[in-house]
């Protein structure tokens, strides 16, 4: 159990036999009355977002959840196979429990799975990712770091906006939080 006036960004509770993060937190202690904590929780299976208010010292169930350091090992179908860095077990998952950050899977790449119970609630990548280009505009001379952007094709399917100098068969480093490109590599 954890009180409502232990809030903060980021920690899971369990309401209505789902789990849901803080995303943010505001205490209110209003000049009549009793203080009260104004959440707004996301989802972490549908990623819903609601408002709640907890009165101040209200205790909630906190979400046990566990993180196994896996590995991304192949692609069976339209699923991926993952193996446990601990116990060398196989797991599958399905796109939709990875989400949209599939288009940054390669094979051998380490990931923390996130689990409640026996359900997955989140794949977590590397923060960056280095992937090579396969598909981009050709670079022209003249092109410059601060001229503009083109969209390009990784190995791994994913599009992501370059500066114009890149050309295809360079190695770029990708934030995978933001999509965004961050140098070569």
């Amino acid at each position: 159990m954890i009180s409502s006036n232990d809030f903060r960004t980021g920690v899971t509770i369990e309401l209505d036999g789902s789990v849901w993060r803080v995303v943010e937190f505001l205490h209110v202690k209003p000049g009549k009355g009793s203080a009260f904590v104004r959440t707004k929780l996301k989802n972490a299976q549908t990623g819903s977002v609601v408002e709640k208010t907890f009165r101040a010292g209200e205790t909630v169930p906190q979400a046990n959840l566990e993180k196994r350091t896996m590995q991304h090992t192949y692609k069976d179908g339209e699923q991926f196979v993952f193996m446990d860095m601990e116990t060398f077990e196989e797991s599958r998952l399905n796109t939709s429990q990875i989400g949209d950050r599939v288009k940054y899977l390669s094979d051998g790449m380490e990931v923390n799975v996130i689990t409640w119970g026996e359900q997955v609630i989140e794949v977590e990548l590397p923060n960056s990712v280095v992937l090579e280009i396969v598909e981009t505009d050709p670079g022209v001379k003249g092109d410059t770091a601060t001229g503009g952007t083109k969209p390009a094709i990784v190995s791994t399917g994913a599009q992501v906006m370059v500066p114009l100098f890149i050309s295809i068969g360079e190695r770029i480093r990708i934030d995978t939080r933001s999509d965004s490109y961050q140098g070569r590599e």
